[in-house]
């Protein structure tokens, strides 16, 4: 075994807690914190109440609100620029997987001066960070938690910044700022964490024990709680749970690696916008099955935790319970289940297959099985 595991150094899962903010950020040193967030967060209010939260102990903020998903890097470098102009001496991601992507790179570059493009790829990055505190707005990216930027640049191309640095101080898990969240965000962001506990769990490059541990406890937490979330919006005991199924998975995904899933979702991102969680959402199926001859022995045992109580005659009729009910899951969510809902064409298959067998190896040698150009054709068109 060859175990490397590597985490936030403090989670705090609480509702209401974004009060705390103050206390916490001064613990860090904190006095000038930049705020980093989108125009969404501020129009709803939490982020005046961040910084509410800070002056009342007299930390001072500037707010960064332009962050835009998949975060374009000219974005990212006018967010350092912000923090650099009000000489900020620590960093707050308030928000979705966008925003808190967006705060880690610019506690970085901010503190170290290295230019956000020298820093895409593996260790890139040099120095250390500005103190950072992440605060998730929906339940699904897990970046709370993970050492990964996804950042996107002019031509449209996923890339990404890979850094220890990366992971916070703190991750501040309020359900409470989830309530509102819309039916779609909802379901997209949770079955986007279910994904990463899927592939966290077959992994077949770095998955571990603890990291299994992660994903099994993220997959029951998501799959027993989503329903009932989209059933009553409300109910702030399955938020909170949910949303810490959705930090959980990305505790285990950030060590042990996703797979073809996402592989195949980033095209849809980077090329058609399609968050990135109803992306996943849209291939997961497909991407199961192919994966089935491969991974039957992992997929029935998570079906076990996914679907407790449920008594199965083998191995095989429990892992394709474990894709049905994602399945299930997906189509009764009210997402668009076809790329053609969407406005994307069978003309764009081959050059989305394309970039997933070409521009996007790391993810597809971490899959179950190995995929070829034309399997991927055949997957996209599957959900045409």
């Amino acid at each position: 075994m060859n175990l490397d595991f590597r985490s936030c150094p403090r989670v705090i899962c609480e509702a209401g807690s974004l009060s705390q903010i103050g206390a916490l950020m001064r613990g860090l040193g904190g006095s000038r914190v930049l705020l980093v967030t989108d125009p969404g967060i501020v129009a709803c209010g939490f982020a005046e109440q961040a910084v509410s939260a800070l002056a009342d102990i007299g930390i001072a903020t500037s707010t960064f609100d332009r962050v835009a998903a998949d975060p374009p890097i000219t974005v990212v470098n006018d967010a350092v620029e912000c923090a650099r102009s009000f000489r900020a001496d620590a960093i707050m991601g308030l928000g979705g997987g966008s925003s808190l992507d967006t705060a880690k790179v610019v506690a970085l570059a901010a503190a170290t001066g290295q230019s956000v493009e020298d820093m895409i790829g593996t260790d890139k990055a040099v120095g250390q960070r500005l103190p950072l505190i992440q605060i998730p707005t929906t339940a699904g990216t897990g970046s709370e938690v993970t050492w990964v930027s996804v950042l996107t640049s002019e031509n449209h191309e996923k890339m990404a910044v890979y850094a220890p640095q990366l992971l916070p101080d703190v991750a501040l898990l309020d359900a409470e700022l989830t309530v509102g969240m819309p039916r779609k965000i909802t379901a997209a962001t949770a079955l986007d964490a279910m994904v990463h506990a899927i592939e966290a769990a077959t992994s077949r490059t770095r998955k571990n024990p603890v990291s299994d541990g992660l994903a099994d406890k993220a997959l029951a937490l998501l799959g027993q709680n989503l329903p009932r979330v989209l059933d009553a919006p409300s109910d702030l005991a399955a938020r909170e749970a949910v949303l810490l199924g959705a930090t959980l998975a990305g505790m285990a995904f950030i060590n042990a690696s996703v797979g073809s899933i996402h592989a195949l979702s980033y095209p849809l991102s980077s090329h058609f916008q399609v968050p990135h969680g109803h992306g996943n959402a849209l291939v997961a199926a497909p991407v199961l099955r192919f994966n089935l001859p491969s991974a039957e022995a992992e997929y029935a045992r998570l079906a076990r935790v996914l679907l407790p109580g449920k008594t199965f005659t083998d191995d095989f009729e429990a892992a394709n319970s474990l894709i049905l009910a994602i399945e299930s899951m997906f189509v009764s969510s009210g997402l668009e289940t076809r790329l053609s809902q969407l406005g994307i064409s069978a003309e764009a298959v081959p050059m989305m297959a394309s970039e997933v067998t070409t521009g996007l190896t790391r993810l597809q040698a971490n899959n179950p099985r190995d995929m070829s150009f034309a399997d991927v054709v055949s997957l996209y068109e599957e959900v045409l």
